[in-house]
Parts: C-alpha cells; sequence; structure tokens
C-alpha cells in the first residue's frame, strides 16, 4: 500500500511539480497547527492543573487550521518549490561549488538559513495577525513578541535538518523532505503564535535586546 502511495507521489511531483508542492504544503500545515492546538490545550490544561472533568473537551478550531492551510498553499508551496529548485541551481552554476562538497553544503544551509528562513518567519506571523483581523499596530507588536523567539530557536534546528537534506536528500526529493519537517515546523510556529506572552518568550526577547546594548 505503502509502495503504492509513493509511486503515485513520485509520478504527481514529476508531471506537476508545483502544483504537487502547493497541495501537499497546504495539508501539511493544516494538520500541523491541529497538533499545535492540541498541544497548547493539554499544556493550558497541564499548567492550571485542572481535572479532565472541569477541562473542556478538546475542540478543533477550524476556522484558524483553514488560515494556517491557506499559508501553506499560498506563500510555502509555491515560494518553498522555486527557492529550493534555484537556490541548488545558483550554488552550482553561479559559485560553481561541487555538488555535496562540504563548502557545496554550506552555502546552501548559510543562504536558507539567512534568506528563507527569516522570510517565512516574516510573513507568517503577519498573515497570522491579519488574517485574524488584527491592524497594522497590532501585527507590528505580534512581530516583536513572536519573530525573535522563533528565529532563534528555528535556528537552532534547522541548519542540522537542512545539512541532512542537502547532503543526502537528491534534488527531486528535497521539497518533500522539507515538506515532511514543515509538518512539525508548522506545528511549532502556529504554537508560538498561540502562546501570546509567555514568559519564555519574554526572556528570549530581553535576552536579545540586552545583547545588543
Amino acid at each position: 500500500m505503502m509502495m503504492k502511495v509513493w509511486k503515485w507521489y513520485q509520478g504527481c511531483l514529476s508531471h506537476h511539480p508545483l502544483k504537487t508542492q502547493v497541495i501537499s504544503s497546504g495539508l501539511l500545515w493544516g494538520v500541523g497547527d491541529i497538533a499545535a492546538q492540541y498541544i497548547t490545550h493539554s499544556t493550558t490544561r497541564n499548567r492550571l492543573q485542572l481535572s479532565h472533568d472541569k477541562a473542556e473537551d478538546f475542540k478543533v478550531n477550524w476556522k484558524r487550521v483553514a488560515i494556517t492551510s491557506t499559508f501553506g498553499f499560498a506563500f510555502v508551496g509555491p515560494v518553498g518549490h522555486f527557492w529550493y529548485e534555484n537556490l541548488d541551481k545558483f550554488i552550482k552554476l553561479k559559485l560553481l561549488l561541487p555538488t555535496n562538497s562540504a563548502r557545496f553544503v554550506a552555502a546552501k544551509v548559510a543562504m536558507d538559513g539567512l534568506i528563507f528562513g527569516p522570510l517565512d518567519l516574516l510573513v507568517f506571523f503577519t498573515y497570522m495577525g491579519f488574517s485574524t483581523g488584527k491592524n497594522a499596530e497590532q501585527v507590528k507588536e505580534d512581530l516583536k513578541r513572536d519573530f525573535i523567539p522563533a528565529l532563534i530557536l528555528e535556528g537552532g534546528v534547522w541548519p542540522i535538518v537542512q545539512v541532512a537534506n542537502f547532503r543526502y536528500v537528491p534534488v527531486r526529493y528535497q521539497l518533500l523532505y522539507v515538506n515532511i519537517f514543515c509538518l512539525l515546523d508548522s506545528a511549532f510556529l502556529s504554537w508560538v503564535e498561540q502562546q501570546k506572552d509567555a514568559a519564555w518568550k519574554q526572556w528570549l526577547t530581553s535576552f536579545t535586546s540586552f545583547k545588543d546594548r
């Protein structure tokens, strides 16, 4: 069964690469948001030490899932598709680095972390703010609260993920690899956004502000 699904996916990727990445990104980000909602519900219940009788049953916020899925469909899928495809070409043709060499992998990881990573976070938090009815000033405050903590935490994980991706995964399947980890990433970002003014966010933000002085 799994082999049939894999062959079907390979066929879709070969004949309709962009459409396949857009659809898979939207679905994965939607699933990731459901996971984030459940994690937030469970941690809130445990933090408040509510019993199962007193705690409300978990209910999926489908409006939020639709909003998050749209981000996957409209941004992560198409932008990620062209980014990873052209990043490989740029490193090979412009920088002339040998494929899979240490410098080749390091250059891709660095460019991905310095360009696409921050852009992805910026667009995500801005989009989530406006899509939930916030004004420009509120979105700006949310970015101050969420962007730096998310960038720091993701900066410790994604480079490791991408080293394995750029070194061992064929270019054709690098987007699939990224999309699988985007399932976890979408859950993480949705969770960060739902944490509002959590103490750990304030600590990270104040710590980075202190370093800049």
